[in-house]
């Protein structure tokens, strides 16, 4: 199995990716419903959303705190935030949803958080030290 050796940077941007998913996790899981008149967004899909944040941060904290991270949970961690970022800005596109301006601007800007976590790790990913074993 191919891994690499963290940098502190990449230590850094997986900690941050997961301080802000729990974050962002917790406030949309018990907030749904508070969020979700002003956003115009179903408070389920606010929730599930929550929930799906949460196991993640749990993964990112962990793999923060190896000394050495398999190359493809990295990579894993990569594509899932690359296909949140891209969800979410589509997801408004299909008509499925009708968010308010407040609610594609919550839509965007976490979409662009996300996108931004994606391309830190990416960067950090291909600069980092592979072990082979």
């Amino acid at each position: 199995m191919t891994t690499v050796h963290p940098t502190p940077l990449l230590r850094r941007v997986l900690l941050a990716d997961a301080v802000s998913s729990a974050a962002a996790g917790l406030l949309m899981l018990f907030g749904a419903g508070t969020l979700a008149g002003p956003l115009g967004l179903p408070s389920a899909l606010l929730a599930g959303a929550g929930v799906a944040l949460l196991p993640f941060a749990a993964a990112l904290l962990f793999l923060a705190t190896r000394p050495a991270i398999p190359r493809l949970a990295l990579w894993a961690v990569i594509a899932t935030n690359a296909l949140w970022a891209v969800e979410s800005v589509a997801l408004p596109l299909t008509g499925w949803i009708a968010p308010t301006g407040l609610g594609q601007l919550f839509v965007v800007a976490q979409a662009l958080v996300v996108a931004a976590f994606a391309e830190a790790e990416y960067l950090c990913v291909r600069r980092a030290p592979v072990l082979q074993g």
